[in-house]
């Protein structure tokens, strides 16, 4: 980890707010500064406010914020995709063909439904019989039942990648090949982060609570609401990971049919220290938790950051033309023991479908088996971040310690 003046270089802070914002990058676009400025003056903000290296314009908060409070909680500090992570398995070979790749991505399209599509059978999960007595978890639990298992749209991917053992794109070695998935908790998510915003936002009204953005509504985490929103909120993290892991699953299960291949407990492998039973890392990266930091139980909102405790893996993902990275947490308390969790957008959807031509987003992914754009290009690699300068920016926040090349794509469409 940095230290002393390596460390002050290497982080920008703005002082002159209520409490202080530290940021991990110098090209903050705008309208994010100003959402890091608004949550620097949220009423029960503590400490200071981090601003991980992909952060770009979210609602209310910035996406790639970290927000520590002490007595409340605010749902778009979370984000409406509550749960939203990544799972990454290291399987056992190192090569692999392209009429392979080919073959395993329609078989995906096939068995795991994408954007708005659901599987048209109820799938299984045990959590279903635990799901907590709020109202709008209640109200979705039947729909939810054909969404687990399904990949969704946005920036959801399901990837094949290779590890690579230099840090530019002049390959010296090819290592073991390894699959990837994101995704969130599909309606339960979006559907609980905007029943219980709108609760906030009535909340604070009916108490005159002055907010330096309405967006930023939040709830006192021992009133009914916010308890309620509490329940929710976990049992979303709940169905989120369990979302990702049946879709881990039946990624695992085609690919391993077709390649005959086997799957390496990477942590295991490595010597880390981890409670995962499964072979796979497993990480979410838009949620509360109740930590400790700077003497204080606090809860901790990271909405698009990932946990990065010292000696932890995670998992940061780069556009689909571009590499991704197993980190190990560094545990610096400056970001809250955080990290960022992607590559960021560089562009907003709407822009990237604007300005961006097929031809431009063709060449990005050159070599990278992929469906197609289907007139879209808002996930190209040219909407998002340089994810090296990402890394770079956040070395005293996490290393990487295994760096992968995409090879083949299946995006949420």
């Amino acid at each position: 980890m940095l230290s002393g003046e390596d460390f002050e270089k290497q982080m920008k802070t703005i002082k002159e707010e209520k409490i202080p914002i530290k940021m991990w990058l110098d090209d903050i676009e705008p309208g994010a500064e100003k959402q890091a400025r608004n949550i620097a003056n949220l009423p029960g903000a503590f400490h200071h406010i981090a601003i991980m290296p992909d952060a770009h314009v979210g609602y209310g908060m910035p996406i790639g914020g970290v927000l520590a409070t002490e007595y409340i909680i605010a749902p778009n500090a979370v984000g409406v995709d509550i749960g939203c992570g990544v799972i990454a398995v290291k399987t056992s070979i190192r090569e692999i063909d392209e009429y392979s790749l080919k073959q395993i991505l329609n078989q995906l399209r096939g068995d795991i439904p994408t954007g708005f599509t659901h599987h048209k059978q109820a799938q299984s999960w045990e959590g279903f019989d635990r799901a907590p007595d709020v109202p709008i978890i209640q109200k979705e639990l039947d729909s939810a039942r054909n969404q687990i298992g399904t990949l969704g749209g946005g920036n959801h991917f399901l990837e094949i990648l290779q590890e690579i053992d230099d840090s530019k794109w002049q390959i010296k070695s090819m290592g073991n090949i390894w699959l990837m998935l994101h995704s969130g908790s599909r309606n339960f998510g979006y559907k609980t982060a905007n029943f219980f915003h709108r609760k906030a936002k009535q909340c604070c009204e009916s108490n005159n609570i002055k907010l330096p953005d309405k967006d930023l509504a939040f709830l006192k985490l021992d009133s009914q609401d916010g308890q309620d929103y509490w329940q929710a909120m976990n049992y979303c993290l709940e169905f989120a990971q369990a979302n990702r892991d049946l879709m881990a699953k039946r990624f695992m299960d085609i690919f391993s049919n077709i390649t005959n291949c086997e799957f390496i407990n990477f942590a295991m492998e490595r010597g880390y220290k981890s409670e995962i039973k499964e072979k796979y890392i497993s990480i979410h990266h838009n949620y509360a938790a109740k930590e400790s930091h700077f003497g204080k139980e606090v809860i901790v909102h990271r909405k698009g950051a990932t946990r990065a405790f010292a000696g932890q893996i995670g998992i940061v993902p780069g556009s689909m033309g571009a590499p991704s990275f197993i980190v190990e947490g560094l545990g610096n308390p400056e970001s809250f023991m955080s990290c960022a969790h992607g590559a960021g957008r560089a562009m907003g959807r709407r822009e990237a479908n604007k300005k961006l031509t097929k031809e431009q987003a063709d060449q990005a992914i050159k070599g990278i088996v992929f469906a197609g754009w289907q007139g879209k290009f808002d996930e190209a690699p040219q909407a998002y971040k340089n994810i090296e300068q990402v890394i770079k920016n956040q070395s005293d926040l996490a290393k990487p310690i295994v760096k992968l090349k995409p090879m083949a794509v299946m995006i949420g469409q």
